[in-house]
């Protein structure tokens, strides 16, 4: 793999070399005035972007999945029931994750390539008479699939129901790169992590949580020592961790959001939705299809590519990194094989995806798969003219 062309899997994410260096600190005494000063900046700057003013922003030296944790152990007890959505690998991973801690999953299945499925959530909830459940799971972004939701819909369903219960998302591949209204879809929980949107290297987990989220925290019996919200923030509200931070990771992530405040929230989303629509006009030119089975369900950051009968989108990827050394995503889980993953997030231009393109494209003709070659590109190239300078201002 070379290390001078980007990537384009769906995180990690190619780093600036300004968020880099942002990241290259001296050691600092984590216990001092000085990480206050670092720390409260970037957790500020993550509210923003989440779009809260009510909650409160807690981060951990650990990843997505520390995230997922994080959520569960502190806000609910081994036999608590849960409703969670399960369509793709990573809403999968999560469900493993609260039985693994000794809950109670209601599990409503939707085909990889749909979204939550918000007639079944809401069937589900409105037979829970008794409010037995006590959190709904939702994957904003199912990174294996490509497939975004709609979690302002989700909201609007449960607040019908008239249910009580909390609401996680996982942003894991969103936050940062789409717009995300933490306080607007009454989120109570809100997971990701700092390797994909906002830039950095993995090693973040990155939480905000609603008032109602935090007063569940007493009440909660799962075990957690690491991951003990009420730690952290007592910890926090000092100026300080209850354990050594990841110091040199705040700094970046401090530096990320003045880099993203810098372009416009409004235009980073902008230039990720311009992005993604590129690469859907190349899949279409090599008569491909997104495996998002809905205009309404493609994702601002990653799109998985449905390759032909007869082709093997694992043998892609694996021929991109050993003879042209670009990375993209294998498929995952159900569509392993069937699927290639071009991730469009982060820190991208038009002329960085079309190399990336071009990449795939080569790739397809070396694996004898009927591709013209140029013909993705030169889709991508159209729209990306036809819209140049609705989104200039990339981060770099």
């Amino acid at each position: 793999m070379s290390l001078q062309n980007p990537v384009f899997i769906p995180g990690p994410t190619n780093i600036p070399e300004a968020l880099r260096k942002a990241c290259d600190i001296p050691t600092m005494d984590h216990r001092s005035a000085a990480f206050a000063r670092l720390y409260r900046p970037a957790v500020e700057g993550v509210a923003r972007v989440l779009g809260t003013t009510r909650g409160e922003v807690l981060t951990f030296p650990a990843t997505g999945t520390g995230g997922w944790e994080a959520a569960v152990t502190n806000t609910l007890s081994p036999g608590d029931k849960v409703l969670a959505a399960r369509h793709g690998m990573f809403s999968a991973r999560w469900i493993d994750l609260c039985r693994r801690h000794g809950l109670e999953v209601q599990v409503v299945d939707a085909p990889w390539g749909e979204g939550v499925p918000l007639d079944a959530v809401e069937a589900a909830l409105r037979a829970d008479t008794g409010h037995e459940i006590r959190a709904v799971l939702a994957t904003h972004n199912e990174t294996a699939t490509g497939v975004i939701s709609d979690i302002a819909a989700l909201r609007r369903i449960m607040d019908a129901a008239g249910h009580p219960a909390l609401l996680f998302v996982d942003g894991v591949s969103s936050i940062a790169s789409t717009t995300f209204e933490m306080d607007a879809w009454g989120v109570d929980v809100a997971i990701t992590g700092s390797q994909k949107g906002f830039m950095l290297p993995a090693g973040l987990s990155i939480l905000g949580l609603s008032p109602k989220a935090l007063a569940s925290m007493e009440r909660a019996g799962c075990a957690r020592a690491f991951f003990d919200l009420r730690d952290m923030r007592a910890a926090c509200a000092a100026g300080g961790y209850p354990y050594t931070p990841a110091v040199g990771l705040i700094a970046g992530l401090a530096a990320s959001i003045e880099m993203l405040e810098d372009e416009g929230l409004a235009n980073v989303y902008a230039r990720h939705e311009r992005l993604a629509e590129g690469v859907r006009r190349a899949v279409a030119a090599w008569g491909m299809r997104p495996c998002a089975v809905r205009p309404d369900l493609f994702s601002p950051s990653v799109t998985a590519v449905v390759v032909p009968e007869g082709c093997d989108g694992t043998a892609l990827v694996k021929h991109a990194a050993e003879v042209y050394g670009v990375a993209f995503g294998v498929g995952l889980g159900e569509v392993a094989g069937k699927v290639f993953r071009i991730g469009h997030l982060g820190m991208l231009t038009d002329v960085m995806l079309l190399s990336g393109l071009a990449t795939a494209e080569m790739c397809m003709a070396d694996l004898g798969w009927n591709i013209r070659l140029g013909s993705g590109v030169a889709a991508a190239q159209e729209y990306f003219r036809g819209t140049a300078g609705t989104s200039l201002r990339a981060a770099a």
